[in-house]
């Protein structure tokens, strides 16, 4: 049931029938002249919202930020056109007959003895629904195109080490002895040396010679550590999408094309 409370969140929103399709927009809601409480929905349906329909709101509920009806989308549609006094009232036969287009008892709600308490009053009066809230302006809304990004994964990258043998050269220098024959005249110094054994022999002398020769060697040291990192780069990137628009038009009709076309 929707309350006088809840009225400025019923008034320009989407009503929806009882299957979840949308009607229309609510354009005025109508009090019950005896209690005081909202019994009327008025919904703007057809193009651009030119026909104007009632439904009982008594059993609606107000569901996030739509009015929703206990009532099918063609129901509400297919509803007689009542029109409305300059006082903003229904009268006693309009809504009559709109008590009896949706099947609810005038006078009462048929629904068991707890619902007859107290109808006899209420349909005396019932007849006078009063019209609160709404404007002749019409709402026109358009979509607007929110663009976002979403990350995900287009590839892997990993570090993998392995081993390669390479012909490294070097030049190293290395040395090596030769025999050089040296002779020194008799001096003073070593003529006692001169002297020492025979006169007259047969005798050898030898030296060891040496030389170097390179010795390869190998030794494990590091050298670097390496890692994986990211680095972010931001490009632009245009993106297109289809939004949709209201655009709202005068159309003219004389009197007689409205009586033609509310008969149909």
């Amino acid at each position: 049931m929707i309350t006088k409370e809840q009225i400025p969140e019923v008034l320009d929103h989407q009503v929806y029938d009882a299957e979840g399709r949308k009607i229309g927009e609510a354009g005025h809601i109508f009090l019950d002249d005896v209690t005081g409480e909202p019994e009327w929905a008025s919904v703007r349906t057809g193009l651009f919202g030119t026909s104007e329909t009632f439904v009982p709101i008594h059993d609606a509920a107000l569901v996030g930020d739509h009015l929703e009806v206990p009532y099918s989308k063609d129901q509400v549609k297919d509803a007689p056109h009542v029109d409305v006094d300059q006082g903003g009232h229904l009268s006693e036969q309009e809504e009559r007959r709109l008590y009896e287009y949706y099947g609810i008892e005038w006078g009462g709600r048929g629904q068991g003895a707890a619902g007859q308490a107290g109808t006899a009053e209420r349909g005396r009066a019932a007849g006078r629904a009063e019209r609160v809230g709404g404007d002749d302006a019409m709402t026109r809304s358009e979509e607007e195109m929110r663009v976002g990004v979403e990350r995900h994964a287009t590839g892997r990258a990993r570090l993998r080490k392995y081993v390669v043998t390479e012909n490294v050269q070097r030049t190293v220098p290395v040395r090596h002895e030769e025999v050089r024959v040296e002779r020194e005249p008799i001096t003073e110094e070593n003529i006692d040396d001169a002297m020492r054994g025979p006169e007259i022999s047969e005798g050898e002398h030898e030296v060891i010679l040496h030389e170097e020769r390179p010795v390869v060697e190998t030794e494990v040291r590091p050298v670097e550590r390496v890692r994986l990192t990211t680095d972010e780069r931001t490009e632009e990137e245009t993106v297109s999408g289809e939004v949709r628009k209201e655009r709202i038009e005068e159309q003219e009709e004389t009197i007689e094309d409205d009586k033609r076309r509310r008969r149909r």
